[in-house]
């Protein structure tokens, strides 16, 4: 998948204003998962991605543990002033739909197999599914 074709479909799916509202949105979600990732894991999902996607999945700090609720809060955080919790949550799912559809079903099996559990759900809602998350 291209550069633009990704930033085109997440800001359609997840009904973002602008092509700038849906990089925030990529960026803070890749990131966060490559916080969230072990070993080479992010090198090789950030390897079926364009170079300017890839580079958020490997620029992160990684070996990191936290759940589900905290990659929403720090993804919340990432977006920016103005995303509450819950539209963060919505934009990460949008965004993790997109990027299964951008690698292959291998690779997302391999990243998957680092997370617990709780995780699934994120990988599996999608953009038009409904997700709990804590607002604080």
């Amino acid at each position: 998948m291209q550069f633009e074709e990704f930033v085109g479909e997440v800001q359609n799916r997840a009904r973002l204003g602008s092509q700038g509202a849906a990089m925030r949105a990529i960026c803070a979600t890749l990131e966060t998962l490559g916080e969230r990732l072990h070993g080479e894991e992010a090198e090789n999902l950030g390897a079926q991605l364009p170079l300017a996607l890839a580079a958020y999945l490997r620029l992160a700090r990684r070996n990191e543990t936290f759940g589900v609720q905290e990659f929403f809060e720090r993804t919340a955080q990432r977006e920016g002033q103005g995303i509450d919790l819950p539209d963060a949550a919505h934009h990460a799912r949008v965004v993790i739909e997109v990027l299964q559809e951008a690698v292959s079903s291998g690779q997302i099996a391999d990243a998957r197999a680092q997370l617990p559990e709780e995780y699934d759900a994120l990988f599996e809602a999608g953009s038009a599914g409904t997700m709990e998350v804590e607002a604080n």
